[in-house]
């Protein structure tokens, strides 16, 4: 009998499908059992930490993973409910492998898995994923014999010690008090923020007033999705900084791994003005260690970050796209931080993870040390005009990028394909303008993003490149 196809489930970064459709209760039992044989055991490990999310469906999704585990012989220590940064912590601090039930910022129907190794090390295609894809699916059919000895589930509540270790991190005492709208989603930021930024977890008052926007946990998202990528959502946010005359807003994601800003005018702060007001706070305290800071940032982070983090004295270091691409290229660099357009912050003291909250933190400490409101902190962060990624359905991939490629070849343009095609046009005369195109993993689509010295440049390269993209 032929093994069930799971690469629509088990995909190349995670774990992600309709829940009772693509992702079922045996089917996390045995994507516990393969993580078991394909990443803990090999490694000699014998636990692993589960944290998992709000949604209805989470709970019992990690107690069929913990079956899946328990089976072969590994036990699992249970951390409940988590942030997917708050997972990694626990795997960090316990020095454990980790898997953490969460779809993220997908809709109410959707689960899924974010796995990690010990020290929250990345698993992904190229990293062990490939291998518990391969082992779930034949266990689908075959299941492999119990060991011998059952493992052990043990539960431990660690929102505390997450907490206060990222306290540790940024001091945030000692600046100027500020108002701070944080719009949660009904999602994990607003299981976490009362911990980290309030005293629900016991820790000290901070100079800082939180208004809440919707922190009761409700996997069902009542008020909007939990995709602050979706500028739609992020509305009652910006309606609720200006008319509260907040200096600053929060928004994260579904398991509160990424964090989106919003000014004090109530506009959206784009994620390359972050990575460059951390990268420059990060770059600074190395400096002052007397050590080099390298940066990571993807290849569609602004041009502003890679010339802003030169010009401190740091060395930036470009990654493709993704998260398990970055965090191995952390790791292997020793990069200090690291940052990506979708709003994703690394850092080296968080076990070269991401956190949303982390990376939140950081802005709130810069700005409560500043006078100035945000937007004039970021102003020099922000200098080029950019499009965004646009998505478009394509017919034939290869046969768009081969239209793209001939009608932009030429002089004074480079090209390279380290991740998807990248077309440079920046010299010290003339137009200035880049952007990149590049294929999704899953889907017939294209992504573009287009960023210039001048606005008017910008929407002409955009437009002749839509044009090209989609046979217009």
């Amino acid at each position: 009998m032929n093994s069930p196809d799971l690469s629509d489930l088990i995909k190349s970064y995670d774990v992600r499908g309709v829940v009772g459709k693509d992702l079922t209760l045996d089917v996390a039992r045995v994507i516990g059992a393969a993580f078991a044989d394909a990443i803990v055991l090999p490694e000699g490990e014998n636990t692993v930490v589960i944290g998992y999310d709000m949604r209805d469906s989470s709970p019992v999704l990690a107690d069929a993973v913990a079956e899946g585990l328990t089976a072969r012989g590994v036990g699992v220590t249970g951390v409940g409910l988590c942030s997917t940064d708050g997972l990694y912590f626990a795997s960090g601090h316990l020095d454990l492998p980790g898997i953490m039930i969460t779809a993220s910022h997908n809709p109410a129907e959707y689960n899924g898995m974010k796995l990690c190794r010990s020290r929250a090390r990345a698993v992904g295609e190229d990293s062990g994923l490939a291998r518990v894809r391969e082992l779930a699916s034949r266990y689908l059919v075959d299941a492999p014999a119990p060991a011998v000895r059952a493992g052990v589930v043990v539960k431990r509540d660690m929102l505390a010690d997450y907490a206060a270790f990222l306290r540790s991190l940024v001091p945030l005492e000692g600046g100027r008090r500020l108002k701070v709208v944080v719009d949660a989603a009904n999602a994990m930021s607003g299981y976490t923020v009362p911990a980290v930024l309030g005293t629900a977890a016991g820790l000290p008052e901070l100079p800082l007033e939180i208004i809440p926007l919707y922190f009761e946990l409700d996997g069902t998202f009542p008020n909007h999705e939990a995709n602050p990528l979706d500028e739609s959502n992020v509305r009652d946010l910006q309606a609720a900084v200006k008319g509260h005359g907040a200096d600053i807003g929060l928004a994260f994601d579904g398991d509160a791994d990424r964090c989106f800003v919003v000014d004090e005018r109530g506009e959206i702060v784009r994620a390359s003005a972050i990575t460059c007001l951390v990268g420059l706070r990060e770059t600074a305290r190395e400096a002052a260690a007397g050590r080099t800071a390298k940066v990571i940032h993807n290849l569609i982070s602004s041009r502003a970050v890679p010339e802003q983090l030169a010009a401190a004295g740091a060395i930036p270091v470009r990654s493709k796209v993704g998260h398990s691409h970055i965090k191995t290229q952390m790791a292997k660099e020793d990069a200090v931080f690291g940052g990506e357009h979708s709003a994703h912050f690394y850092f080296r003291d968080f076990y070269f993870a991401d956190s949303g909250m982390l990376a939140a933190m950081h802005v709130l400490a810069a700005l409560g040390q500043s006078d100035a409101p945000l937007s004039t902190l970021l102003a020099t962060h922000d200098p080029y005009p950019a499009s965004g990624e646009i998505n478009s359905r394509v017919a034939s991939v290869p046969e768009a990028l081969q239209r793209v490629r001939e009608a932009f070849s030429g002089e004074g343009v480079a090209i390279d394909e380290f991740d998807g095609l990248t077309f440079t046009h920046w010299g010290p005369v003339g137009e200035r303008w880049w952007f990149n195109v590049r294929g999704s993993n899953t889907e017939p689509l294209l992504r573009l993003n287009v960023e210039a010295a001048a606005r008017d440049v910008m929407e002409r390269v955009r437009d002749r490149a839509l044009a090209l993209i989609r046979g217009a």
